[in-house]
């Protein structure tokens, strides 16, 4: 049975993730911290784990392997969107370095995790460089699309060229706006989630044309969020196999161009664990192999 980390869509055989017991603790924690780490509105950490369960259920069911990124006392509640912290290659993982400052402890944690389960590492970013996970997504699998954004720099991007271009990689960068400044949770995930070969959930006015040409050029069916849906992170799609998908509960028109498209879809409450942190079901995860 062989597999790929090159991918976005292909059936999903592991996952890491890390729970809200794990990452929120307590709701005293979510107190302390949820304003500095610029969250919408402080969580409610009895209804986020009971949302959190929902969540976690849907990998079981599907018969995915699920891998846990323990407690560490080191990092903060963000460490419940695990997509960030590092990057799955088939050489090896790649340890980002955080774009935002309270973030910052994260990669080592994930570093020492994949030490102890004997994972590869191909890689470490150092500063100045700076790449978070959220903003790189495979196109294909040696296409990889990495963000420049106020979470990934230049010299992050140069770091990820280094590691892999000598593999054979091809890495296209999307030049991404402004939009809400440094404090936001603006990733190229935010505007992009391939959920088949050809088929991608797209929110285009945040879009390079650059970018957004370039998905049509390779022949992908872009379906477009309505701007009504982007903050309730419409945009934000997990696919666990081609046309199989996770979405945050409340985003109607979203889901039934999915199911128009020929989508299955799954739908989770996510007020307190995705919304309010500005992290969907592929923040939540850290996806690793997938079937080829």
């Amino acid at each position: 049975m062989k597999t790929t980390n090159h991918s976005e869509y292909l059936k999903l055989k592991t996952v890491f993730i890390k729970s809200v017991k794990d990452a929120f603790v307590s709701q005293h924690k979510l107190n302390k911290e949820w304003k500095e780490l610029n969250y919408l509105e402080q969580p409610n950490f009895d209804i986020a784990i009971k949302e959190y369960q929902v969540f976690e259920q849907l990998f079981y069911d599907l018969e995915i392997d699920l891998q846990q990124f323990s407690f560490n006392n080191s990092v903060k509640i963000d460490s419940i969107y695990c997509r960030d912290a590092s990057i799955a290659t088939d050489f090896g993982m790649i340890i980002c370095n955080m774009g935002k400052g309270g973030r910052i402890n994260e990669p080592e944690s994930h570093l020492k995790i994949y030490k102890e389960n004997d994972i590869p590492v191909l890689g470490i970013i150092k500063a100045p460089g700076t790449l978070e996970g959220g903003d790189v997504a495979w196109l294909d699998e040696t296409t990889l699309a990495v963000g420049h954004t106020y979470r990934t720099n230049p010299e992050g991007i140069a770091q990820l060229k280094t590691l892999l271009e000598p593999q054979g990689i091809d890495i296209i960068v999307a030049e991404l706006p402004h939009y809400k400044g440094k404090n936001d949770v603006f990733h190229l995930m935010s505007i992009l989630s391939p959920i088949d070969k050809d088929l991608a959930v797209v929110y285009s006015p945040l879009m390079p044309i650059k970018f957004r040409n370039e998905l049509v050029k390779r022949g992908f069916e872009l379906i477009e969020v309505p701007k009504e849906e982007f903050e309730s992170m419409g945009c934000n799609v997990l696919a666990v196999a081609p046309r199989q998908c996770v979405m945050v509960d409340g985003n109607p028109v979203t889901k039934q161009l999915l199911e128009e498209a020929g989508c299955d879809v799954m739908a989770y409450k996510g007020k307190e664990i995705s919304v309010k942190g500005g992290g969907g079901p592929t923040c939540l995860t850290r996806p690793m192999q997938r079937l080829l």
